[in-house]
């Protein structure tokens, strides 16, 4: 490592080399369950320091990891094996703004939400929006293919980048996608997003700015039963619509996200349905007019209608503040993201809720309605002697519950480490060879965040679940 170190600390400088166990401890995991190893964490702030980096790891036989803020839920940032961190949180300038053609070239370390707000002014903004929105970035985006609540009308990640320039795992530098928008040979930039940096590592990013809707309209409604709900939201994508978001959060959880940002949320509801519309005015009317109806004659208690930006912020941040909420209740949890079929939202809800029953759990749902995408939250104190063995039980058993009638694995969080293993439950023997081929093309040494989405025999590498005693 010393000799390697020493090539980065030429490349780069002394001061964005780290090697000190207390450094090396902070990035030896992501948000998520996850704890792995890292012999060094380097800051580069170019695209050729980037490629300087990786060709050092090439020659040292060492893996390499790269990280954004942090914030995956899968484990995909988690170092293994000793590997190299390539945080780019350094490289978090927006390059170019053209307004007129709606597109900008960004660093991979912006900020989500700070690319909307640097736009704002154009009337334009970056349309995926994770409920980590304001800690996430562009490149962790692009790497997990990341979604959001909005992204029900406009679509996850991959429908809005154009363009990347890549430093590939073997330290070569080019460019992939274009402005074109049927750019001619393979879509390589279709499958570099969403790769989870087993591809390489994206440096610059060409992004599509979406504009802002003239009008908007947010309603809340609430029910006395989830499948109500549930039942509500098909309706009104059967009715011919397809509004900007259709949230849903049950009783536990809107009762904890009420408590902590009192934005008038109907604590008795078993459930509540935060729908939003957005376009021309005179068509909005006629939207909301349209989903109170559907609404009503799905028993919905009662409906409320956003007055002004404040009252709909309001709704907002409750339901983006959802998980920091829980820890009004207790310190941990474990999130899934599987996607099941609308229609088979209320059944599989209920199994979850036996699920965590089982398993002497809470759990809280609050999950992008619209495309069936749950996100039921285990919620536990991991100092209890035993509940990791039941948080990760459970959580195995949403995911095969899930897959079993007729969904997958993931939404937007990714595979990472967390549900690698799990795989065959959605793929043939022959389609996970397909994939390791295609990531063999990009990385044939495999040091690019080895070990992480496809399962192999060997694929254990040195990850561990955090252990009761540990801090998350």
């Amino acid at each position: 490592m010393s000799t390697l170190a020493d090539r980065l600390t030429s490349a780069l400088s002394a001061d964005r080399v780290r090697m000190s166990s207390a450094e090396l401890s902070l990035y030896r995991r992501d948000a998520s369950n996850f704890v792995g190893s890292a012999s060094i964490v380097c800051f580069p702030t170019s695209t050729a320091e980037v490629a300087a980096v990786v060709k050092a790891c090439v020659e040292h036989q060492t893996p390499f990891v790269a990280r954004g803020s942090g914030t995956g839920l899968a484990g995909g940032a988690t170092p293994l094996e000793g590997a190299v961190v390539i945080s780019l949180t350094k490289m978090n300038r927006i390059l170019s703004v053209d307004a007129e053609s709606r597109q900008a070239w960004v660093e991979p370390g912006v900020l989500n939400l700070d690319l909307s707000k640097a736009v704002q002014h154009h009337g334009l903004h970056f349309a995926p929006d994770p409920s980590s929105q304001q800690s996430c970035t562009i490149g962790g985006n692009v790497a997990n293919n990341s979604g959001g609540p909005h992204c029900l009308a406009d679509g996850v990640t991959s429908s809005h980048i154009l363009a990347l320039e890549v430093v590939l795992p073997d330290g070569e530098v080019t460019t992939i996608g274009g402005d074109d928008p049927e750019p001619p040979g393979f879509d390589l930039r279709g499958a570099f997003i969403g790769s989870e940096g087993m591809f390489g590592i994206a440096t610059k990013i060409l992004v599509k700015l979406t504009e802002n809707a003239p009008s908007v309209r947010t309603l809340l409604l609430d029910y006395e039963s989830v499948e109500d709900g549930a039942a509500t939201v098909s309706a009104i994508i059967a009715d011919g619509m397809v509004p900007a978001a259709l949230e849903m959060m049950d009783a536990l959880c809107t009762r904890a996200v009420e408590e902590y940002v009192h934005a008038g949320l109907p604590m008795d509801a078993a459930a509540i349905l935060l729908v939003e519309v957005d376009g021309l005015e005179h068509a909005l009317e006629d939207q909301v007019s349209r989903i109170i109806a559907i609404g009503k004659a799905h028993r919905a208690r009662t409906v409320r209608v956003a007055q002004d930006e404040a009252e709909r912020a309001l709704l907002w941040k409750g339901r983006k503040t959802a998980f920091g909420a829980i820890a009004r209740i207790k310190p941990n949890y474990y999130l899934h993201d599987t996607v099941v079929p609308r229609r088979k939202l209320p059944e599989v809800l209920n199994k979850v809720y036996e699920i965590a029953d089982r398993n002497d759990l809470l759990v809280m749902n609050v999950f992008h309605a619209g495309d069936g995408n749950l996100h039921p939250l285990l919620v536990f104190d991991k100092r209890e002697p035993g509940v990791m063995d039941r948080v990760y039980a459970a959580g195995e058993e949403i995911m095969r519950v899930s897959v079993a009638a007729g969904g997958v694995l993931s939404g937007e969080h990714g595979i990472g480490l967390e549900k690698r293993d799990y795989m065959p439950l959605m793929f043939a023997a022959a389609d996970l060879e397909a994939q390791a081929a295609m990531r063999s093309a990009f990385d044939p040494i495999g040091l690019a965040n080895p070990t992480k989405v496809l399962p192999s025999p060997a694929s254990c590498g040195d990850v561990q679940h955090v252990p009761a005693g540990a801090w998350i």
